[in-house]
Parts: structure tokens; C-alpha cells; sequence
């Protein structure tokens, strides 16, 4: 049976895979038909849950997180109403060769972004595991406790002695009222 954690942490990576490339190719003109959406979301979702097992570095994120990009992105293109798969597939090839000014630039532009996510999901990855063994450890020594202290107010040393009124303010509050001495006019 698969845990809360990592499925939390597959859906995780799922919505912020499949954002960055449905935001990457709408922003290069492309479209993203709901059909296709609805085949990466679990394909993407497959591919991480695997993985969720454990602490992942940024050398297990990045290649993953870079291929799964490559993936949807053929998937949306093919998906597209205005393309058929030979069309997509040859203007792909073509893409690094007769046009290389903006297949560099949709690479170099895609090759940053799937970085910057990988380096953000890494860290994003550290932050929860860290938490988690704090919580670990912390709980250890609950366990290993279990009676905590329990607080006794201070007797006071004469129980026929009268307690001194508090005052209302804290100890730590200044409660001078007024003009400073030094401007109060003499009189």
C-alpha cells in the first residue's frame, strides 16, 4: 500500500511537470488539447510515484523531470488539431537544422526552465525531509518521556502571610505616563 507522503509527493511533482509544460508550449504558440492533459496526468503521475519513495537529489530530479518535459511536449504537439504526426515529427528534425535560430532559442529556453524547476523541486525535497527528521526526532524523544514535567505553582513561604496585589501591567512594560521630567514646567 502506497503512503499519504508519497502520493502528496508524486501529486506534487505531477502538477508542477505538467504546469511547466502546458505554461512552455502554450507560450511557444502551441496548443494543449484536453485530451492530452488527460493522458500526461497519469503517465507523468506513473513515472514519479516510483519514486516518491525516498529523499530524491537534484541528480535524480533533473533527468526525470527533463525527459517527462520531452515527453509532453511530443505529446501536446501530437495532440494538436493542426498537426499530424509525420508533420510534427519531420518539423522537429527540421527544427535543429534549416531553423536553428528558434529551435536553439526553444531549447535554450526549455533547458532553463526544466534546470530552475529541478533546482527548485530539489530544494522544495531537502526542506521536507529535514522537517520530517526533525519530527522524527522529536517524537523520539516524546516517546522516550512520556512523563512530562508537571507544573506546580510556588507555594508561598507563610499561608497566613496576605499576597501582595499584582500590578496590572506586565514587569516588563514601561508605564511611565506624561511629558518627559526634564520639559515638565516648574512651577
Amino acid at each position: 500500500m502506497t503512503s499519504p507522503l508519497r502520493l502528496a509527493r508524486a501529486a506534487a511533482f505531477t502538477a508542477v511537470c505538467l504546469g511547466l509544460g502546458m505554461v512552455a508550449h502554450l507560450f511557444s504558440g502551441g496548443v494543449v488539447a484536453p485530451g492530452a492533459l488527460a493522458l500526461g496526468l497519469p503517465a507523468v503521475f506513473a513515472a514519479a510515484l516510483p519514486l516518491s519513495g525516498r529523499e530524491r537529489t537534484l541528480r535524480a530530479i533533473l533527468p526525470l523531470l527533463a525527459a517527462l518535459q520531452v515527453a509532453l511536449h511530443v505529446l501536446f504537439a501530437l495532440s494538436s488539431p493542426s498537426s499530424s504526426a509525420s508533420h510534427v515529427l519531420a518539423g522537429h528534425a527540421m527544427a535543429g537544422h534549416a531553423h536553428a535560430g528558434p529551435g536553439f532559442g526553444m531549447l535554450v529556453g526549455h533547458g532553463w526552465a526544466v534546470v530552475l524547476t529541478a533546482l527548485w523541486l530539489a530544494r522544495g525535497e531537502a526542506a521536507l525531509w529535514a522537517l520530517l527528521r526533525r519530527l522524527a526526532v522529536r517524537l523520539t524523544r516524546i516517546a522516550a518521556d512520556p512523563a512530562p514535567p508537571v507544573f506546580t505553582p510556588p507555594a508561598s513561604p507563610h499561608p497566613d502571610e496576605p499576597r501582595l496585589p499584582r500590578s496590572f501591567a506586565p514587569r516588563h512594560c514601561v508605564t511611565r505616563r506624561g511629558p518627559p521630567r526634564l520639559l515638565q514646567p516648574s512651577v
